[in-house]
């Protein structure tokens, strides 16, 4: 049994580690995979007015193809500082503006730009294990802290450090999913 002491240090450790997975869904959710998606779109920013704006709040983003996005400003004066925001974005997308609607024809991918996704996919996996890692070291620091502060048994200690391993290898596992589900869709040609 946990001691109540002990719960918040857990609780904050658990809340950490599923900032991180979420964190790790956020990056690859802008991994382009077979399918066109708007959200690979979501980081880039327009100097739209002296001001850096996100995409979608200067315009409608949508995919209504496998291989194509359309992206409609609610401007049109702003198309062509989009358009350059697009492209400089580093996506390797090329758009086209037709005046009305900039279309996004999207490239297939070539076996090697399908490697170096997974590739990508790997290093961010790595990065969300190491923060969960972390979590985990700092919340089992606060617990030998909190223990011998508050003068508390030595199997709370043990009890306590359990469980962080437990929510520890949870969130791992998620980061594992997550990894095999991308670099399936990544592949699937």
């Amino acid at each position: 049994m946990i001691p109540p002491e002990l719960e918040p240090i857990i609780k904050s450790a658990d809340k950490k580690m599923n900032q991180a997975v979420a964190h790790y869904k956020k990056e690859l959710s802008h991994i382009r995979a077979g399918k066109a998606q708007p959200s690979i779109l979501d980081g880039v920013k327009v100097d739209y007015y002296g001001s850096q704006t996100p995409l979608n709040q200067l315009a409608n983003v949508s995919a209504p193809e496998a291989r194509l996005l359309t992206v409609e400003p609610f401007d049109k004066s702003a198309m062509e500082d989009i358009e350059k925001a697009i492209m400089a974005a580093g996506l390797g997308l090329n758009p086209n503006n037709d005046g009305n609607i900039i279309r996004i024809p999207l490239p297939i991918l070539s076996e090697e730009r399908r490697k170096e996704l997974v590739k990508r996919v790997n290093e961010l996996a790595e990065e969300a294990r190491i923060s969960i890692r972390n979590t985990r070291r700092d919340a089992n620091d606060e617990v030998k802290k909190k223990v011998q502060k508050e003068s508390l048994p030595e199997d709370s200690l043990y009890e306590a450090e359990d469980e962080i391993q437990k929510l520890t290898d949870q969130h791992t596992d998620k980061v594992e999913d997550l990894s095999e589900k991308k670099e399936k869709e990544i592949m699937t040609v």
